[in-house]
């Protein structure tokens, strides 16, 4: 891994500075670039971590969808965190909420330069098709955080397009499905295998996996604006092959010694947020319900005391029945939105100068969550499953019944937390146990779809992909939210259905980016909704 980390080093040196007269050439004039003479393969761990710095941390999803969807909660006011928890701005939220934006098309951007490296090189078809659906995976992002965003003239500053079209949201999907589609028969063992890969390490037969997973997902997003091509696209992923097992998840290793950090593991290890970001009430109230195992591995309760609970060598009381979620919409000053006037607050820690208004709340363990070099997650087998039994629940031909796939996904889903930190683990035989006493409620589809659904809240929250619980919450409604209704929020009481766009996109791109604008039911706000949220 150190080893691949340096070559992503060597790639931009030769890339930003050039250390030749060749590499400063093509440093120069970026169309003098070949595979003859830059390794494309340099480029992909690039834009495969580019994904990952727009899903974590301070790129924004920590701070806003990780609150929007109530997996977190943070009782302070003023706070960065006020954005989420509250709905209420922070001093630097338009930075946050451009960053997912550049830091998604930057990633794509990387995997579009592999694509004109290897053009016309059969050798490297491999390598293409990955980069492409690394592309693909930043643009469903954007589309799917923003709405309508440049994807038809986007990447294309090289060829004099500075000033993209926005697309509409509804053309993108089918394309992105049509070239996904395209792309994955690309893929051939035989041929030389990407070198530099750090998802699957170059093994095609995995990226073929993913690539029928990620169609899944995509297709799913259009089951409530476009069924019948939803409907078309999830048999084809299902007979095409997604994940079989937790072996096939998507996610990338950290690796901290080289400068490479788990983002949302690195803003938990700031002091404020350590001691202030606890698990949120709806979530914990819906574990502690069915004694899910996942209980006692995620959360723990801070020791006593303001000291003790800043101590982040200190581990929590991790006791399932001793853990309570934080409701959302509160502070610590004192007055009617006084954390301390909740229904059942569990009263403060400690004495004194040392009392810890909030110690009664868990939070998520820091053995699973702080280690700089915890996996960070894009896709992964109990998501992939509770996505075939919602499918299968709408009588879609995806194989096995709509209970088969959600015990398979449910049971998957506990079994991941091993891939974060082997010593908390929970073992096959008790998540198989907990999916056989819990099972699909099939008494009627609405039923399933809310079962469904709030498994993937609860996996995406507690996997820390907070994009993703986010985004399936909106297209599907599930788990039921209230929102906060918190004095000066931005959204009038309204869980934020998209992200703004930059602020810089009215400066730079302007006539397009008025008539994305104008395409947007209520404009460009917090509350506007994308074409597939209904």
């Amino acid at each position: 891994m150190k080893k691949i980390f340096i070559y992503i080093t060597f790639a931009s040196l030769i890339i930003v500075a050039g250390c030749t007269k060749k590499f400063d050439s093509i440093n120069t004039d970026p169309t003098q670039a070949s595979a003859s003479t830059f390794d494309p393969n340099l480029l992909l761990p690039t834009a495969e971590l580019g994904y990952m710095s727009a899903i974590q941390g301070y790129s924004g999803p920590i701070l806003f969808q990780s609150m929007w969807v109530q997996t977190l909660a943070n009782a302070e006011y003023p706070s960065y965190y006020t954005n989420g928890d509250k709905y209420v701005a922070s001093g630097n939220i338009l930075t946050y909420d451009a960053s997912t934006w550049n830091n998604a098309y930057i990633a794509a951007s990387k995997a579009h330069e592999i694509q004109d490296l290897t053009k016309g090189n059969a050798d490297l078809i491999n390598l293409r098709g990955v980069a492409l659906i690394v592309q693909l995976i930043n643009l469903e992002l954007v589309t799917d955080v923003y709405g309508d965003c440049p994807y038809s003239q986007a990447l294309q500053a090289k060829s004099g397009v500075s000033l993209p079209v926005y697309d509409k949201q509804q053309d993108i999907y089918p394309s992105m499905l049509n070239t996904l589609d395209s792309v994955i028969a690309t893929l051939d063992p035989s041929k030389a295998l990407p070198t530099n890969d750090i998802i699957y390490k170059g093994d095609v037969s995995k990226w073929k996996k993913f690539g029928y997973s990620l169609m899944l997902r995509m297709a799913m997003r259009l089951t409530k604006v476009d069924p019948a091509t939803a409907q078309k696209y999830a048999e084809k992923a299902y007979s095409g092959g997604t994940f079989t097992s937790n072996d096939d998840n998507a996610y990338i290793k950290f690796d901290n010694n080289s400068g490479y950090q788990n983002g949302n593991s690195g803003a938990l290890q700031v002091p404020e947020d350590y001691t202030q970001v606890r698990w949120g009430k709806k979530l914990i109230d819906m574990l502690k319900a069915t004694n899910d195992p996942r209980l006692g591995v995620i959360a723990e309760v801070p020791m006593p005391g303001k000291a003790n609970a800043g101590n982040e060598s200190l581990a929590g009381d991790p006791t399932p029945a001793n853990q309570q979620g934080m409701p959302n919409g509160y502070d610590q000053n004192g007055g009617a939105t006084d954390i301390s006037t909740a229904a059942d607050y569990p009263g403060a820690t400690g004495t004194g100068d040392d009392a810890n208004p909030i110690g009664g709340y868990s939070r998520p363990t820091s053995a699973l969550y702080l280690n700089l070099n915890t996996p960070g997650f894009i896709l992964t087998y109990a998501e992939t499953e509770l996505l075939l039994a919602e499918a299968a629940a709408d009588g879609w031909n995806v194989g096995a019944s709509a209970s088969v796939h959600y015990a398979n996904g449910l049971s998957a889903a506990l079994q991941t937390y091993g891939t974060l930190n082997g010593s908390t683990s929970i073992s096959a035989a008790t998540a198989d146990a907990y999916a056989a006493s819990n099972p699909l409620d099939i008494s009627s589809t609405a039923n399933s779809l809310q079962q469904i659904n709030t498994q993937i809240w609860i996996t995406t929250g507690t996997l820390f992909n907070f994009e993703e619980a986010w985004i399936n919450w909106r297209r599907s409604g599930y788990p039921d939210l209230t929102p906060v209704n918190y004095t000066g929020n931005f959204t009038n009481a309204t869980i934020p259905r998209r992200q703004i766009y930059p602020s810089s996109e009215a400066t730079n791109n302007g006539a397009n980016y008025k008539a994305a604008v104008s395409a947007l039911t209520g404009g460009d706000q917090w509350t506007s909704r994308v074409w597939w949220d209904k």
